[in-house]
């Protein structure tokens, strides 16, 4: 990406991936619908560095993953699996990291995501879904984790997909490799809604996202983040006390608490209301 990805709008074409910005509003665009938007490593790249641009860029406030053609994604390219099978257990070990990174860069995002999905998301899609804060799925949407066949394991993808589903579903659906529908898939907590207009759909979440404090929404995810393990002693008590001192006496918890009792609407709001404005 060149400069103008740091600017409050821009639209940026890779080879595998657009990247769009207008009013606060993010998109990452998977865009090789001639292959169902198979990923390779060129692709990988790509997004890390998208991620990596709209991570730094303070006039992105929401980031919407989504894909161009009829699937959102069909996992791994069958090309890039191939030179894969041809690789030493270096080689493949850096290859993989490069997919983890990914992965961990799209579930530690410091901005709210959603993942619109429509049609076929195979093997490492539903991990780029399952690291999103919210997923809504067209009616047709159909999911599958079909690593076993090919003789491999979902390994990079499982501690996403398993927090999502639970261990009970992961472990059924690792093992049969069967595919499941968008149905099943809000049932698992994989999506969390499901609408065949998917921007529409999209538009009143993203409206109440760019109402939010950007921080507040920034620490909630790392705070959720940090309480994944579920234990409950006196370190998550003082981490959990010491974060919200923290947060009331930050600027942005000021001027929120402020603006509440002085009755009127916060700057991050005002912003909010001008770029909604523009549109």
């Amino acid at each position: 990406m060149d400069n103008q990805a740091m600017t409050s709008e821009f639209s940026n074409r890779l080879n595998f991936v657009n990247c769009t910005l207008e009013n606060g509003v993010g998109e990452l665009i998977l865009d090789r619908a001639d292959k169902h938007n198979a990923f390779d490593e060129v692709m990988i790249n790509e997004m890390i560095q998208s991620l990596e641009h709209f991570a730094n860029n303070s006039n992105c406030q929401v980031l919407i993953l989504k894909a161009n053609g009829k699937n959102f994604s069909a996992g791994a390219d069958l090309n890039w699996m191939r030179n894969q099978a041809k690789m030493d257990f270096e080689q493949n070990l850096a290859d993989a990291n490069e997919l983890a990174k990914l992965m961990s860069m799209l579930d530690k995002f410091p901005k709210p995501t959603i993942a619109l999905v429509q049609g076929a998301a195979f093997g490492g899609a539903l991990g780029l879904i399952c690291c999103c804060d919210i997923a809504i799925a067209n009616a047709r949407a159909s999911f599958c984790l079909s690593e076993v066949k090919l003789g491999l394991i979902p390994a990079v993808i499982s501690p996403y997909v398993t927090r999502a589903m639970g261990q009970r579903a992961a472990r059924r659906y690792m093992l049969t490799a069967e595919r499941f529908n968008a149905q099943t898939a809000q049932s698992l907590n994989v999506v969390h809604e499901i609408d065949d207009d998917l921007d529409a759909h999209a538009k009143p979440i993203i409206d109440a996202l760019l109402a939010n404090s950007p921080q507040g929404m920034a620490w909630v995810k790392t705070l959720l983040s940090t309480l994944e393990n579920g234990v409950i002693d006196q370190n998550t008590l003082d981490y959990t006390s010491e974060r919200i001192a923290r947060i009331r006496v930050s600027d942005e918890g000021q001027e929120g608490l402020n603006a509440f009792f002085e009755k009127r609407s916060p700057n991050w709001k005002l912003d909010s209301d001008t770029a909604q404005g523009a549109q």
